[in-house]
């Protein structure tokens, strides 16, 4: 109760600092450029916000309280309140920020352990390759994040003196990758700057809070949104008021089936009250008999520029959705779909291991400086000797030899899905003898199976590979051949399993195709 009290009296010496509009009274960062007529016309009502500075030092308090007690422990938290070292707290903050990009947390936590327990300073990560900080970023997903953080540790050395930023305009200036949001919450938490910070969780609190239902991308609501996050900020703790609404969203405020009885402010809450009055509105329509009466509910205020305000819902409410009536977002576009043909490429090792062929994405794009195995995209729909053509033309280049097509066997399929692309990799393996693998362009390598594992490689790589070997495995399983196989190839056909032994592809060879309608281990060809 002491802190609690503490925080009070705090806030009655902060109430001047509360102004009675969406903007706070302090210094704002040169960069927050706004459309004075949008924000404006977005702040016609005061019911969206709160113009009374009573409740925003209550809200403070309870929020605060209510953080001090139930936070999760967290490396990169842990890090921000132990290190005093400024540049290092700055840094290890920024890592975690750019790593919650898009990513949950319980997911976050063991790459950030072991990124801060390889480059503990900025110094650190400079030094390192784009190769290393790839192979450590495999299987986070979004990969230009790993890399731009790479790309801001060599300019914080190179050109900054080895100083990391130390205001909000700073890091958005010299920070690739670093956004409005990004620097707000590195300010906030490791510098300390009075700033508010709005994420996805506190756009979903702040919609509930104040009721506002119109699209939350648009310019309007957005801006709305940082005014409130800014007054709304304690100025005697700003990091921990900002993780505490992040927390309130990820935990409580959640986007399903909110957990409206455990919020500390729910009190503040319009979208709440306003279910309770709807509620109430319902029942009263339902009571067939005069003599009973319900309970008296409290009005609600509701937006009196309603139909013609920036930030009210512009459909209908649904009883169904109760607080999810807010925030309303609009319907994603769906993924757009493709199919890219894939090749796992084997050859025998120098020391006996096998070797597989791996090939590098360029810089920019789609999951930049990655290695894969070689791939080609699909363009409608072709057949599977059609498929094995355009691979075998395709590896020929690469690897400045002869393939024929009897060589490729088809594996099977793997989806994956990207935030924008919903990828299916139609694979097939061949296995290559010596003589065909004497070029070796600079954006290709061979890769023991140990070293594919530790490799710099997309989730999608990772999901091919486990689809190789169940596959290979299930052959091995069925085959009911008792001699020793070398099951680096895979066929899939019942008329195999009645058919000879095909001869070794040798280049510009001519050994049968069969077909692959079923799952059945034949000593494999090799090209």
């Amino acid at each position: 109760m002491s802190r609690l009290r503490s925080a009070v009296h705090k806030g009655k010496r902060a109430r001047l600092e509360v102004v009675e509009t969406a903007k706070p009274n302090r210094k704002t960062s040169a960069t927050v450029v706004k459309d004075e007529k949008t924000t404006k016309d977005a702040s016609l009502s005061t019911y969206h916000t709160f113009p009374d500075s009573t409740a925003v030092v209550r809200l403070r308090c309870q929020l605060l309280y209510w953080y001090d007690q139930e936070k999760r422990e967290l490396p990169w938290r842990t890090l921000a309140m132990t290190e005093s070292d400024l540049n290092i707290r700055t840094y290890a903050v920024w890592v975690s920020e750019i790593m919650l990009q898009q990513t949950q947390v319980a997911t976050v936590k063991d790459y950030y352990n072991k990124w801060m327990k390889r480059w503990p300073t900025v110094q650190d990560l400079a030094a390192a390759t784009l190769e290393e900080v790839n192979q450590m970023w495999a299987g986070l997903g979004y990969y230009s994040r790993g890399k731009r953080l790479h790309e801001g540790a060599q300019k914080v050395v190179t050109e900054l003196k080895r100083q990391m930023p130390q205001t909000v305009d700073s890091l958005l200036k010299h920070l690739p990758g670093v956004g409005r949001y990004t620097a707000a919450a590195i300010g906030s938490i490791a510098l300390g700057e009075v700033t508010g910070a709005v994420d996805g969780n506190v756009i979903r609190v702040l919609c509930r809070l104040r009721a506002i239902g119109a699209n939350c991308t648009s310019p309007a609501v957005t801006e709305a949104l940082w005014d409130l996050s800014n007054m709304l900020v304690d100025p005697e703790r700003p990091g921990d008021f900002n993780q505490a609404m992040m927390e309130l969203g990820a935990r409580v405020c959640t986007p399903k089936a909110p957990l409206c009885s455990q919020c500390p402010i729910q009190s503040h809450c319009h979208s709440y009250h306003k279910v309770h009055v709807k509620q109430g509105q319902n029942s009263r329509k339902l009571l067939v008999k005069l003599d009973r009466k319900p309970s008296a509910l409290p009005d609600i205020e509701d937006c009196t520029n309603s139909g013609t305000c920036l930030l009210c819902p512009t459909e209908p409410w649904d009883n169904d959705l109760g607080v999810q009536n807010f925030p309303r977002k609009p319907a994603k576009k769906p993924p757009r779909v493709e199919r890219t043909l894939t090749c796992v490429v084997i050859r025998p090792g120098e020391k006996g291991e096998e070797e597989y062929l791996l090939t590098q994405r360029p810089n920019k794009g789609l999951l930049a400086g990655l290695w894969e195995f070689p791939s080609l995209l699909l363009e409608g729909e072709s057949s599977e000797m059609k498929q094995k053509g355009a691979l075998c033309a395709e590896l020929g280049r690469m690897l400045g030899t002869h393939l024929t097509e009897s060589c490729f066997y088809y594996v099977g399929e793997v989806a994956h899905v990207f935030s924008h692309i919903h990828q299916t990799y139609v694979v097939h393996s061949v296995y290559l003898k010596d003589g065909h693998t004497q070029t070796q362009p600079e954006n290709m390598q061979w890769l023991t199976r140990a070293a594919l594992q530790e490799a710099a490689v997309s989730t999608g790589v990772k999901k091919i590979v486990k689809l190789y070997d169940s596959v290979k495995s299930r052959n091995e399983q069925t085959s009911k051949d008792g001699s020793k196989k070398r099951t680096t190839g895979i066929k899939h056909d019942k008329k195999a399993q009645m058919s000879k032994k095909p001869r070794a592809c040798a280049a510009g060879g001519g050994s049968r195709q069969l077909s692959l309608s079923s799952f059945k281990t034949v000593k494999e060809g090799s090209c």
